[in-house]
């Protein structure tokens, strides 16, 4: 199952959603119905039951706050009284609801083929059915009465619970980790709980507070009818229907019950709401601590001080709830026009210092820099890029709406940012196909997204970031899902767009050939940070001095290889966010390493034009370079 920081589990964002206004507002009104339930027939329940003959039916008054019945009760006491019954009964079939729903929702991914598909199909009948004839059903069925209706109200929740339960349980049941558990022989009970339901507790949460408040409408609604609650009990929608008749006499009599049901039905979509604020992105974020930035450097913050360079970071920082950094201080500088690649095992932080410039990055993580400027303006201060930015995707299905078509897609980039008009935008829209050699690009803007090609979608995806004029394009794995043919051809069109636009280029990869075709610099990422910088003529010349840069060389298969050469391996595996310590993250697997790498972190050094790497101890020719100025110092 997923592991979730303790931060960002349920309990603590429930504890933060809980300071906000709505929170607040909630939490005193289910305080106030609860102190209501639990002390309005101690202190009122003799009130509520006495009669008195002589003062039967009158209107409100200082002795009577909203009048008496017509045994001369008094109305407001009822209406108090009733709340600890009306609650009791409401609370008792939302419980059926969910917990039959539950029952039948996770019993599909447990139980055999043919059973699933029955309870499916079933379920998918009965929420066909509509709900207040299948409730009315279900109350003739049980009888008149409190617990009939206390189960005719909770089995009419269980078919939307159960199909709700059973798209969220579809969802997870796909999940690598429970494929894994069955293959360890994981029991049908401890899958159930252990794997299912945690994983879709939030929104199951979300779905049953605020379908209580509907229950509660429904209670009543058959107390009003004469099927719920019996005399001489009774709950709020029976003292309604006492009432109605005098509704024209005393309005205040008959609408106190009615008032009470919505209010309570109010609080009820409240604590959903509250639910929905702590289980999705606009959950309160916790402050963590985050490590001082670096100043910026003399200069950079003048406008115009960047010397032709576009993008500029220093000391740029992703960090997630627990004080977890996955980059932890990159600095990077890309020229205009200059195509960058970003190179490195999976879970180096590769794509997250992309989102970090782009201000992408997901929730709940957070970005700090002492510097962040991209064509002289400071990001930090005003991260909107608009249209100067174009984002390709590793995935293009994901980029684009299946909904919708592509041209139309394509348009409202021109439409939003740009304010042209819907004509002029589809116009556009149909020239960027044709830009990125889509052919007979009318025909294919009228297209949805399933009826292209990989390839074909991965240029609509740039033709998206050609809508506008940007100044750079980051191009996060756009080749992996491609084959050879359609990955050339992509990469072509991206050094072509590069030439007609001026663009910059920050092409991300764990593939050094893909990088090697399109790019002139490669930027080494290891552990969240860059650990060399150096041209592609070096790289592909063997002239790599970090000894991680060396390995991912020497592990990648080419067209020259050598069939009879073994290729290199990389022993151990990366560290996770927050295992890094003191000294070197790759020296536990560097077979160049020594005491030092182990204590002290090693900083980008300077090894001549265009060339950096963070080593003691760097291997070929940079080598000479390292211990002289290690003598020096």
């Amino acid at each position: 199952m997923p592991h979730h920081d303790h931060d960002s589990s349920l309990r603590h964002r429930l504890g933060r959603t809980l300071r906000t206004p709505v929170g607040v507002t909630a939490l005193i009104a289910c305080l106030l119905v609860a102190s209501v339930a639990v002390l309005g027939p101690v202190l009122l329940g003799d009130r509520a039951a006495r009669i008195d003959t002589d003062a039967i039916n009158q209107g409100s008054s200082a002795a009577h706050l909203l009048g008496t019945d017509q045994l001369g009760r008094d109305i407001a006491a009822r209406v108090v009284v009733a709340t600890r019954l009306t609650l009791r009964l409401t609370l008792l079939a939302a419980v059926i609801g969910v917990g039959g729903g539950l029952l039948l929702g996770v019993a599909p991914a447990v139980v055999g083929r043919r059973a699933g598909r029955l309870i499916t199909a079933v379920v998918g009948v009965l929420v066909a059915f509509p709900g207040l004839l299948f409730l009315l059903f279900l109350a003739t069925v049980f009888g008149v009465g409190t617990t009939g209706a206390v189960f005719a109200v909770g089995l009419a929740m269980v078919p939307p619970m159960a199909r709700l339960v059973q798209n969220l349980t579809a969802s997870v049941a796909g999940s690598d980790y429970v494929a894994a558990a069955r293959i360890l022989g994981v029991g049908r009970f401890r899958m159930v709980v252990r794997h299912l339901l945690p994983n879709i507790a939030e929104p199951s949460v979300l779905f049953a507070a605020q379908a209580t408040g509907g229950v509660l409408v429904a209670f009543s609604g058959l107390s009003f009818l004469g099927l719920g609650v019996q005399p001489p009990q009774y709950d709020w929608g029976r003292l309604l229907n006492e009432q109605l008749n005098r509704v024209f006499v005393n309005p205040a009599a008959a609408l106190a019950p009615g008032a009470a049901v919505v209010l309570t039905g109010l609080m009820f979509g409240l604590v959903g709401e509250v639910f929905a604020q702590a289980g999705g992105r606009r959950a309160p974020r916790a402050e963590e601590p985050v490590p001082p930035s670096l100043p910026p450097a003399a200069g950079e913050a003048a406008a115009g001080g960047d010397g032709g360079v576009l993008v500029r970071a220093r000391d740029l920082r992703v960090t997630f709830p627990g004080g977890r950094q996955a980059v932890r201080g990159v600095s990077l500088d890309i020229g205009a026009g200059e195509a960058v690649g970003l190179v490195g095992e999976s879970g180096s932080g590769k794509s997250l210092s992309a989102l970090a410039l782009a201000d992408l990055v997901p929730h709940p993580g957070r970005v700090s820099a002492g510097t962040l400027r991209f064509d002289g303006d400071d990001l930090r201060a005003d991260p909107r890029l608009g249209t100067e930015l174009a984002m390709v995707f590793q995935d293009p299905m994901a980029s684009l709406n299946p909904a919708l078509r592509v041209g139309r897609q394509l348009a409202e980039v021109a439409e939003v940012h740009l304010g042209a008009s819907r004509a002029r935008a589809a116009a556009r829209a149909v020239e960027r196909l044709g830009a990125v050699r889509i052919t007979a690009p009318e025909r294919r803007a009228r297209q949805r997204p399933h009826e292209y090609s990989g390839g074909m979608r991965q240029r609509a995806v740039i033709a998206m970031g050609l809508m506008g004029k940007p100044k750079l394009i980051i191009a996060d794995e756009p080749t992996t899902a491609l084959d050879t043919v359609v990955q050339r051809q992509v990469l072509g069109l991206l050094a072509e767009v590069r030439e007609e636009s001026g663009a910059a280029l920050l092409l991300i990869s764990h593939d050094l050939a893909v990088v090697a075709q399109v790019c002139e610099r490669v930027l080494v990422m290891y552990a969240g940070l860059i650990v060399e910088d150096l041209p592609v003529a070096e790289l592909l010349g063997g002239g790599a001095a970090h000894p991680y840069t060396r390995a991912l060389v020497g592990a990648a298969l080419t067209m020259t290889t050598d069939p009879g050469r073994e290729l290199a391996t990389i022993p151990g595996r990366p560290p996770e966010p927050g295992e890094t310590g003191t000294g070197c993250a790759f020296a536990p697997r560097c077979e160049r390493a020594r005491e030092r790498c182990h204590d002290d972190t090693p900083g980008l050094t300077d090894l001549g034009a265009g060339r950096q790497v963070a080593c003691w101890y760097p291997a070929g020719p940079a080598a000479a370079i390292s211990h002289t100025a290690e003598a020096t110092s």
